[in-house]
């Protein structure tokens, strides 16, 4: 059957569903409003609600969906299409999808326990528990804790409802209801580190009220009890051993070191020179080692400046550290002076050497009463000083804890947009992009080497460098790349994972916890939003990191500095998330990836350019979900397909955070395809390849762009010069 008869099938079920022009429930940009429907349907002044107002985030668009599939393979298979036959295309797809739930819901009946890890073990199994759901309301099952997580089965085989939760994620565990009427009197409020809280209702059996509560307290906070975290029990193989991602020499060596101004220094060794630093150091070839131990004591839990990265070319610097030890009596240390003024040496084509304090300069007078202090001008007489004014960790816990009161569970859409700005969060997210710009610019355009402290060097520190390397180095840019990143300038240099995250432990209100690491997790998410093609990773990957972050299934963000994770042997009693990641890289992996080599990212550090991560802070509210990309029937025999058309053949509904196709198009094509279908932050929910078509046609009419140009694999570098920030050729 030729094209215009099949784009007239496809038509004739959108015009059915009440949808213009085959644009779907939510067309996007380039499509219009729905008419009224024809004869048969609703009445002439009547609309189908759309998919933002639908109390169900399917409703409508599934079952127009399950009528342009109908209508698609009538088209192709049949050869004339007629409203029967769409009608009983239907009903046999809707039949075959029926016995297909039957056969599934039989084998889920048979499943009497939850699916367990290599290792995993069931602790406690209570019926007729209550899971109060703030969107769908009390749904009613079977609750099962094991020593890994909380796994809630409903007794409903339709529809279908599983909670599975990391006992990880669970922050705090506490008592709720005591009333002395109803068969749901009791129960308990789990609040999770992941942005929601859950509810569950018991009848008054005491001792399943008593089991449930008890048990959770045991395996979610193991430490708290005596006990192992799970990723000690955790028995998964793997094919690659993600424990050797990381190998600081070859890192090193990978940056042209040692050279002749920087050394691979072995004073570490055996952490007695720094119990939070790593084994492996870089310094200064010309300082010795007694005069290294002299600029430790003058510096906070002696974490001395060590390099972090240097530039390929010009040579330039970043080194990190702690706050030196000035004191309210402006305390000198020679060593550290000359220190300073070696590191300024090592870079040629700079005599200048800037100091980034993170801290709010305020902050850092206050710290200085207490010990503390930052270094002064007139005593480093080459240095610059400079005040980022980022707040420290307790007003980063706040802002977090208001974002969450915000989201979850309802969210108030009239005063959305001043609810976010109370927050503050976006506006630390850009203090700390900013941060980073500044440094990737001396290091880049002033080829001037810079040193980078807060108060302990472990928190906004770590935030900054590898921000600033992020944008100044392609390598982190890519899934390996970002993976040794993390372990090298956040694993390996004493971020406190296990205090800032509170892992096993039952402290809610420790004044240590803090969301640090998400933070530089979300300014890295925005970056890709600027750059989609710059990164070789896809949303689902940081997703993914931060939800071990909290699991404790993996052993990579357990403990708080190398030295604790070789007395626990982390390294041969738990598994790597890395091997997990890397055992499955398609799914990680960014189709769209175009490796950039020796280009710096500057992304705009401005509220304006910045947006609310919804798909990760507001991902368990179903109503602000996005849909995944609907399953379109490929054209038979398409061997005429020109290439928009084959843009969705293979995607899958399962999945939001990618497409399984990687488009062929040209340079233009592929922009304009970025533009229509990823502009939303996930493949849009009812683009129809006939529909990505149209509208890449109406836009390229507007931009005098050949959409069906020649074609080139989309991941192609583009000629010299043609680069440009994404922000600049999309609009989104």
């Amino acid at each position: 059957m030729d094209r215009p008869a099949a784009a007239a099938a496809v038509a004739a079920a959108v015009a059915a569903a009440g949808c213009e022009g085959g644009g779907g429930p939510n067309p996007g940009p380039a499509g219009g409003r729905r008419p009224p429907r024809a004869a048969g349907g609703a009445t002439a002044g009547s609309r189908q609600p759309s998919v933002e107002t639908l109390d169900s985030p399917t409703g409508s668009h599934v079952e127009w969906c399950k009528q342009l599939i109908a209508a698609t393979i009538s088209s192709q298979i049949s050869g004339s299409v007629t409203s029967e036959n769409v009608s009983r295309d239907y009903k046999n797809i809707h039949k075959a999808r029926q016995r297909l739930a039957l056969r599934d819901g039989n084998k889920l009946a048979q499943m009497e326990e939850a699916p367990l890890f290599p290792g995993e073990s069931i602790k406690a199994i209570v019926k007729d528990v209550m899971y109060i759901c703030p969107f769908m309301g009390a749904v009613s099952g079977t609750l099962t804790v094991t020593d890994f997580k909380l796994y809630f089965k409903n007794v409903e085989r339709d529809p279908h409802f599983i909670l599975d939760v990391p006992l990880g994620v669970i922050s705090r565990v506490e008592k709720i209801g005591a009333q002395s009427h109803g068969d749901n009197s009791c129960g308990i409020e789990i609040v999770c580190k992941d942005m929601r809280n859950l509810r569950l209702a018991y009848k008054q059996e005491e001792q399943s009220k008593l089991g449930i509560f008890e048990n959770l307290n045991k395996h979610a906070f193991p430490l708290s009890n005596g006990q192992a975290l799970f990723a000690f029990s955790y028995k998964e193989k793997f094919s690659i051993n993600g424990w050797k991602v990381y190998d600081p020499v070859s890192e090193y060596k990978r940056q042209g070191l040692p050279n002749e101004s920087w050394k691979i220094s072995k004073i570490n060794n055996n952490y007695e020179f720094c119990d939070t630093y790593p084994a492996v150091i870089v310094v200064p070839t010309s300082v010795k080692d007694d005069d290294l131990s002299k600029v430790a004591a003058f510096r906070a839990k002696g974490r001395v400046p060590v390099l972090s990265w240097i530039h390929p070319e010009s040579q330039a610097t970043i080194t990190r550290c702690s706050q030196p030890l000035v004191g309210p009596n402006d305390k000198r240390c020679k060593e550290d002076e000359k220190y300073l003024q070696t590191i300024m040496d090592a870079n040629a084509q700079s005599h200048k050497l800037i100091i980034f304090d993170a801290r709010q300069n305020s902050v850092a007078d206050t710290n200085k009463t207490k010990g503390g202090g930052y270094e002064s001008e007139s005593v480093y007489p080459n240095a610059e000083l400079v005040f980022l004014e980022i707040h420290n960790i307790h007003v980063m816990r706040e802002s977090l804890r208001k974002l969450k009161e915000i989201v979850y569970p309802s969210i108030d859409e009239a005063r959305w947009l001043s609810n976010v700005d109370g927050t503050h969060w976006l506006e630390y997210i850009r203090m700390l992009l900013a941060g980073a710009v500044r440094i990737a610019d001396k290091i880049e355009s002033g080829k001037t080497s810079v040193v980078v402290h807060c108060s302990d060097g472990w928190d906004r520190t770590a935030q900054l460098t590898s921000l600033a390397m992020l944008m100044l180095d392609s390598y982190y840019r890519t899934i390996k790349g970002f993976e040794i990143l993390i372990e090298k300038e956040w694993i390996s240099f004493g971020h406190r994972f296990a205090l800032r995250v509170g892992h096993g432990n039952d402290n809610h209100a420790d004044a240590d916890r803090s969301p640090i690491f998400l933070q530089f997790i979300d300014c890295v998410w925005q970056m890709t939003r600027q750059f989609p093609s710059a990164f070789e990773f896809n949303e689902l990957f940081l997703i993914t990191i931060l939800d071990h972050l909290y699991s404790c299934l993996f052993g990579t963000f357990l403990c708080n500095c190398e030295q604790q994770r070789f007395k626990e042997d982390i390294y041969a009693k738990t598994v790597s998330l890395w091997s997990y990641i890397n055992s499955q890289l398609d799914e990680f992996s960014n189709p769209f990836f175009v490796n950039y080599e020796n280009h710096v990212l500057y992304p705009v550090a401005s509220l304006s350019h910045l947006e609310l991560w919804v798909n990760y802070y507001v991902r368990w509210n179903p109503r602000m979900r996005p849909q995944g990309s609907v399953l379109c029937i490929p054209v038979l025999g398409g061997s005429s397909r020109t290439p928009t058309q084959m843009l969705f053949a293979g995607s899958r509904t399962d999945e939001v955070h990618k497409v399984s196709c990687v488009p062929v198009l040209g340079p233009s094509s592929y922009k304009l395809f970025y533009l229509e279908v990823w502009g939303w932050g996930s493949p849009s929910p009812c683009f129809h390849i006939e529909v990505v078509e149209r509208h890449v046609e109406i836009v390229s009419g507007l931009w005098c762009i050949d959409p069906d140009g020649p074609t080139v694999e989309a991941g192609a570098p583009l000629k010299k010069g043609e680069f440009a920030p994404p922000r600049h050729t999309f609009s989104l």
